[in-house]
């Protein structure tokens, strides 16, 4: 399973990589910036997108909402990364249409069985 990563922090988007990466059946690809991530999905076709939710100047949803208008990258499913846990900002990424959530700071030696789950939907 391809996954690609974006976020604008440099260190949590490596330790991410490095978390996943331990997982020989994943892929793991990243970028720094929601429009390079948007640029990258529709080059590399991910199978899933661990996203950031608070990023400066295209933040997760917008980098959702470009994702979702680009025939390329319409149906790949997107699991969104926020530091804010409170319920309506959960509840408004779900409406949104986001396959999963989690939190940050994510526990690094479960984030890749996380990120499996929510794709496989167990």
């Amino acid at each position: 399973m391809k996954v690609l990563v974006i976020e604008d922090e440099d260190d949590i988007r490596e330790i991410a990589c490095m978390c996943l990466a331990d997982d020989s059946s994943l892929d793991v690809i990243d970028a720094g910036s929601g429009l390079e991530g948007v640029r990258m999905a529709a080059d590399e076709q991910p199978d899933v997108i661990l996203m950031d939710v608070m990023m400066p100047e295209m933040d997760g949803k917008q980098t959702f909402a470009a994702l979702r208008d680009n025939p390329a990258t319409s149906t790949i499913p997107i699991i969104f990364l926020t530091a804010k846990a409170m319920t309506s900002e959960v509840s408004e990424l779900r409406a949104l249409g986001a396959k999963g959530i989690l939190v940050k700071p994510f526990d690094p030696l479960t984030l890749a069985s996380q990120v499996r789950a929510i794709v496989e939907g167990t």
